[in-house]
């Protein structure tokens, strides 16, 4: 895999760090809240699994499965495959998401968790790649651990063509890996 990037844009030291900090501001927003704590499979995995972790106070974990995909071709539709399992009516909710790239998934989750009319909605992107969001788009996360260029990255839960998730950092995926 380490052949394979072009340069780690981001260590597992400096993810870490930020991830520490990004936690005790979330511990103090949500202090006597009692939020849930929505993820948004599969690639916010790993920093969900860290980042809850920093997150010092009662909370209630969930998950939600969206895609526009059948198969390997995409459906230009969004669809939720797996729907969150808690009642978020009068309940904080922090969607947790690994990347705000194009914006158009995180718009979508968003819509749909507030049709469910949580007393407050806020977003919080271990990485935001502001140059890609799509026209329209005008969703601006809360929190934000990193913003990074426009390039292809994979490392830390995301991938490319389901591979890479489980570097520890995030890097740089080489053109001629994904242009193959």
């Amino acid at each position: 895999m380490e052949k394979d990037i072009l340069e780690v844009l981001l260590t597992e030291q400096q993810i870490q760090n930020r991830i520490r900090e990004l936690g005790e501001t979330l511990s103090a927003e949500y202090a006597d809240k009692d939020p849930v704590i929505v993820g948004v499979l599969k690639g916010v995995v790993v920093f969900y699994a860290d980042m809850i972790r920093h997150i010092q106070v009662p909370c209630q974990m969930d998950f939600m499965w969206i895609s526009s995909y059948s198969g390997t071709t995409t459906t230009g539709q969004m669809q939720v495959r797996r729907d969150v399992s808690a009642n978020i009516e009068g309940r904080h909710v922090l969607i947790l998401e690994d990347i705000y790239d194009t914006g158009t998934s995180l718009d979508f989750t968003y819509k749909h968790l507030l049709s469910k009319k949580p007393a407050s909605l806020k977003i919080c992107t271990l990485l935001d790649k502001p140059e890609r969001r799509k026209s329209g788009i005008t969703l601006q996360p809360d929190y934000v651990g990193f913003t990074i260029p426009n390039a292809f990255v994979v490392g830390y839960g995301l991938d490319y063509n389901e591979h890479y998730r489980n570097l520890p950092y995030v890097g740089i995926l080489k053109p001629e890996v994904y242009n193959r």
